[in-house]
């Protein structure tokens, strides 16, 4: 089984070193925000404890002068951040700090829009005790700064950058590495083709050789010997096609089919049963190049052929499906596929015989998919019963 043949599916350091590299920034920069919030919560606590104090004094030296009551003030008024409200002895509003009120309320609204206010703040903080002494007590409430409230979406801002940056990686890494492949498969099946050009030529000499002393050549055999170079010549015009936007023009899918699975049937096992069912309207055709079609429909067959392991039945169905599309349904009796192969089996270098390559089906989609705007795919598969892989094209 060549599974592990895989040049293009290889693991990627520099994706795994990448990953890495965000999951540890992404990490540290969460342990340290975090640790940034709990020492800023701690600060604004203690700073609002000290608030508390100041009312305190205030409160129970309301008559006295000098630079310690001008200090407390001085502290009052210090706090430009951190929202508070405090409530007196008697359960009244007496102070507020850093409260916004809605743009229009009234002076009669503002009351029960400050009672609202600290029902909200007791739920994130515990209120802070001012002791106004005699066994009197007013409360301070208080929330978070908008310092710290920022600091607290921060870390679903920063997850969701390294989330961006790693999706943008991840596009960038996949689009060189389709770049890559489509270089080697463009430098090939020129090479192919370049090399098969003079062994090509050679043979057509010795075709028209063969043809001068029909006495000595008999006239049958020359005649098969030039099928066969010119189905070479085929194949070369395929390879050159590679890398290059092919011609289109409209075929009579249903007549491009039948011949070609003809040649073909008579070069696979004769113990393999070939039939074709044509439920397409007469004459219907859709945007082709034949050449590189016949390719697609010969890959697919010759992987039928290897899962038969020679015996068996090839169907090959051609429909027009509700959309109006044409769908082209090459079922084989081989051995088939479980679920797993079915999501690999177009990939590049994913075989599953002894010396295969894995490229057929890989280029067969991408013909298919990219020249011809169509779809391949697996329609269904049971191991131990066979496979059925479709086409569909547009008209």
């Amino acid at each position: 089984m060549l599974k592990s043949f895989d040049i293009y599916n290889q693991n990627n350091v520099l994706k795994i070193i990448v990953v890495l590299n965000l999951l540890l920034v992404g990490t540290g920069s969460l342990l340290y925000t975090d640790n940034l919030i709990s020492k800023l919560e701690t600060r604004e606590e203690q700073y609002v404890q000290l608030y508390a104090k100041s009312i305190a004094y205030l409160t129970s030296n309301s008559a006295g002068t000098g630079d310690l009551t001008f200090v407390t003030n001085e502290i009052l008024e210090a706090n430009k951040t951190i929202p508070a409200i405090y409530v007196n002895n008697n359960n009244e509003l007496a102070n507020k700090r850093n409260i916004d009120f809605p743009e229009g309320m009234t002076d009669a609204d503002k009351p029960q829009f400050l009672r609202q206010k600290i029902i909200e703040m007791k739920q994130r903080h515990p209120a802070v005790v001012v002791d106004l002494g005699n066994g009197e007590r007013g409360l301070v409430y208080y929330s978070n700064s908008t310092l710290l409230r920022q600091l607290t979406y921060f870390p679903y801002a920063l997850l969701s950058i390294l989330g961006a940056l790693a999706f943008l990686a991840y596009l960038s890494f996949s689009a060189s590495r389709r770049a890559e492949q489509n270089r080697v498969w463009v430098g090939l099946a020129k090479e192919t083709a370049h090399q098969l050009g003079t062994p090509m030529s050679s043979l057509m000499a010795w075709v028209e050789y063969m043809r001068s002393d029909p006495n000595q050549y008999d006239a049958s055999i020359t005649d098969e010997i030039e099928k066969d170079v010119i189905r070479l010549e085929t194949i070369t015009a395929r390879f050159s096609s590679i890398g290059s936007v092919p011609t289109l023009k409209d075929e009579d899918v249903g007549e491009v089919i039948q011949q070609f699975v003809g040649y073909l049937s008579r070069r696979i096992s004769t113990k393999v049963i070939t039939t074709v069912t044509n439920e397409l309207p007469a004459g219907q055709t859709a945007k082709l190049n034949r050449l590189l079609f016949e390719w697609v429909i010969e890959n697919i067959c010759k992987n039928a052929v290897d899962a038969m392991k020679g015996t068996g039945q090839l169907r090959l169905l051609m429909r027009v499906l509700p959309n109006r599309s044409i769908a082209i349904d090459i079922t084989d009796t081989g051995k088939g596929m479980s679920r797993k192969n079915m999501q690999k089996v177009f990939n590049p270098g994913f075989s599953t015989k002894k010396r295969g390559w894995g490229l057929g089906l890989t280029l067969a989609k991408r013909i298919v998919e990219e020249y011809h705007a169509g779809k391949l795919f697996v329609k269904s598969s049971e191991v131990g019963k066979g496979t059925t892989f479709r086409i569909v094209l547009s008209q």
